[in-house]
């Protein structure tokens, strides 16, 4: 078993069972969030000894909790306390424990020693996009980053939580896929499309989204014709090949794409008509036949 530079988390290569056998096809290779082998890494017997006696208690306490099953979305409602969201979110909690984590015991004790995601996940913020809901993840298969507009800074910007968390997904976890995926309506493209070009803001949102500023000059220069609206949706899609282009400014990123390791792919989900959009990022050290500025796109996929 090999440390993490963390320290807290190891990093293995054992793979828990999921209880579905769903695929998805992303870079033109099927990809399993279910279905894969069962990880071989046992615990030692008098932890299983101890083990078996704390689930005793945990199962009594959560069988006091009302098996009700929800086929829509239960949200949260507002309360001026928050007595009334904590409350909603404990039956949730206690939920997962009974229905989850203790049905799936072995995975998740498992994960409690180490981690080995496929994927690094790099999100928007916004609320309406949670990437594992969306997208199906299971604790342990994707490494996930949000931030506002889901932009990925080039390397001589220098040091942030986005690019920590890339340093260490790649270098210490050592994903295989790096998926950046956007959104339809993003505040955050919006707020980068509404900037002057020469423009001091004391604001944090406008001295983030400026990392897209690429992104909004191409699409300015494409899409003068169309409403500001239409605008923002191309830099939506637009911002996310600037991103995938960035990643490859970082030199451990570089050097792995260049050795087949690692994948680069952009996604694009629409929650207006709930579509989901999927490229990978063909990347070249030397490439005379390069499109669209810089990059080709290959394995576009469109869900719906």
């Amino acid at each position: 078993m090999a440390q993490s530079i963390l320290g807290s988390s190891p990093v293995f290569k054992a793979e828990c069972p999921k209880s579905s056998a769903s695929t998805s096809t992303i870079s033109g290779s099927k990809l399993k969030y279910s279905g894969i082998e069962q990880s071989q890494l046992g615990f030692l017997n008098s932890s299983k000894s101890n083990l078996a006696l704390r689930l005793k208690a945990s199962r009594e306490g959560v069988g006091l909790i009302q098996e009700t099953k929800v086929d829509t979305p239960n949200l949260i409602k507002k309360s001026k306390d928050g007595t009334d969201s904590f409350t909603e979110m404990k039956q949730r909690f206690l939920r997962f424990k009974k229905e989850k984590y203790l049905e799936n015991l072995e995975c998740y004790q498992e994960l409690a020693e180490a981690q080995a995601p496929k994927f690094l996940v790099i999100s928007c913020a916004d609320s309406r996009v949670c990437p594992s809901y969306i997208l199906g993840f299971q604790p342990g298969e994707a490494f996930v980053v949000r931030n506002i507009a889901n932009l990925v800074p080039p390397f001589e910007n220098g040091p942030c939580e986005t690019n920590a968390a890339l340093e260490f997904s790649v270098n210490a976890l050592e994903v295989q896929n790096i998926l950046v995926t956007g959104h339809s309506c993003c505040g955050g493209i919006r707020a980068l499309m509404s900037m002057e070009d020469e423009e001091n803001s004391s604001s944090f949102i406008k001295n983030w989204v400026t990392v897209g500023k690429s992104a909004r000059s191409r699409t300015k220069a494409t899409t003068s014709n169309l409403s500001f609206d239409q605008q923002c949706k191309h830099c939506e899609k637009e911002s996310i090949n600037h991103s995938l282009l960035n990643l490859l400014t970082y030199p451990w990123v570089e050097e792995r794409v260049a050795k087949g390791l690692l994948s680069l792919h952009g996604g694009y989900y629409n929650f207006v008509d709930c579509t989901y959009e999927k490229w990978t990022l063909d990347y070249k050290r030397t490439n005379g036949n390069q499109e669209k500025g810089g990059y080709i796109i290959k394995n576009r996929e469109f869900w719906q």
